[in-house]
């Protein structure tokens, strides 16, 4: 991801934030990823889930207010969508969004013996993701994780 692409995201995070917490939404990401042509994916949830209705209701709210603002200075498609049940977590907030739901990690190197945890997301403090398992709490630093998947189904 390059410089400008992280830039687009964090303005129109800081734009639509307020919007979507007005509506009852959170905000689980924002991507502005180049596609085909570019593409400005906005990731949201709710309590009781995301259903398609939710989808169309906020672009069509968001729509013009990214017209209006203009934090993209050039053509692109917007999507917005449900972080989905078994949705990759790659960021410390993603981890703290779902705090307390089941999650399968795939680590680069062993973890007190483990490289594959299963467990329940606790909080994420200075680096360190704690995950509740059946054998006890263990700390995963974040740069040994490879892969982490929600394990809703």
């Amino acid at each position: 991801m390059t410089v400008e692409e992280r830039k687009v995201e964090e303005r129109v995070k800081k734009l639509i934030e307020p919007l979507l917490r007005s509506m009852g939404y959170k905000l689980f990401d924002v991507e502005f990823r180049r596609e085909r042509g570019w593409t400005l994916r906005v990731i949201i949830d709710k309590e009781g889930g995301i259903s398609l209705k939710d989808c169309e209701l906020v672009s069509r709210r968001l729509s013009p207010l990214l017209d209006v603002e203009d934090p993209i200075p050039f053509p692109y498609l917007l999507e917005v969508s449900s972080p989905g049940l078994n949705r990759e977590l790659k960021k410390p907030e993603h981890f703290n969004f779902f705090k307390g739901k089941p999650v399968r990690l795939i680590l680069k190197e062993e973890v007190q013996g483990k490289r594959e945890i299963e467990g329940k997301i606790g909080e994420v403090k200075e680096g360190l993701l704690r995950v509740i398992t059946e054998g006890g709490e263990l700390f995963i630093p974040l740069g040994v994780i490879a892969k982490a998947k929600l394990n809703l189904i």
